[in-house]
């Protein structure tokens, strides 16, 4: 970790400590208690498109907004699974109104993931993460090439997004360029899900299903050769800075 540079947050030592102290018991008590103590309805509810698209539907003019909410929902709380998510989008609103919803969610819950891990540090996100995966990952986007990776990262799928936004929080990246790759990252899996979901929703099953078997082989690919996939790109990453 010798090449990674320390970092700096606008805030004084004094306060920086109090957010450490205070950050992850008022993260728990805001988003992860409710989390377990809800957990088997909000499993219920974020592992069935069909289930999700009548809960929101139900909100009636507010579903747009409510859409947005649930994807920012799912943002930070990294163990709801974002495809089903980004499906009921497409087949509640149509592929591009469903893709800019989604894109307007992340956008939103982005930036929490990033500034909670800049604010409260390393000890906050291995509470959240396995402490040898956020180190892995930690050395790959401090090392060379670091930009390019962490592009790659975001669009391959099968590599967990959510762990790349609170451990970028960690890096010397910055916040206009974590937020720009991110995005640019997913904008391909977001609209291929919103795809799924709007040839579901007009009944064009031979389209949908092609769409999401090819993804779910790509998820379970990026999944299998995560490992051989960070080598890759961490030699690439390095040639392209030289």
């Amino acid at each position: 970790m010798g090449n990674l540079k320390p970092l700096r947050v606008a805030l004084q030592p004094g306060s920086r400590r109090l957010f450490a102290i205070i950050g992850l018991p008022l993260f728990l008590a805001v988003i992860l208690v409710p989390v377990l103590l809800y957990r088997h309805d909000i499993w219920r509810l974020f592992t069935s498109v069909k289930r999700l698209e009548e809960w929101v539907r139900a909100s009636g003019p507010l579903a747009p907004l409510v859409f947005i909410a649930v994807q920012v929902f799912h943002v930070i709380v990294f163990v709801i699974p974002g495809e089903i998510v980004q499906i009921a989008g497409g087949y509640l609103f149509g592929i591009w109104p469903g893709t800019l919803y989604s894109v307007a969610g992340i956008l939103i819950g982005s930036p929490i993931d990033f500034y909670l891990a800049r604010l409260l540090g390393v000890p906050f996100v291995n509470a959240l993460f396995s402490p040898e995966k956020v180190e892995k990952t930690r050395t790959l986007l401090g090392s060379r090439g670091s930009k390019a990776i962490f592009f790659f990262l975001f669009l391959i799928p099968g590599i967990p997004k959510d762990l790349l936004c609170y451990v970028a929080g960690l890096t010397p990246l910055r916040f206009r360029f974590f937020i720009l790759a991110s995005m640019a990252g997913r904008l391909p899996g977001i609209i291929g899900s919103s795809l799924i979901g709007n040839s579901a929703a007009e009944k064009r099953w031979i389209l949908s299903v092609s769409i999401f078997v090819a993804a779910v082989i790509l998820f379970l690919a990026g999944f299998l050769l995560r490992g051989r996939i960070e080598e890759w790109l961490q030699r690439t990453g390095s040639r392209h800075e030289q």
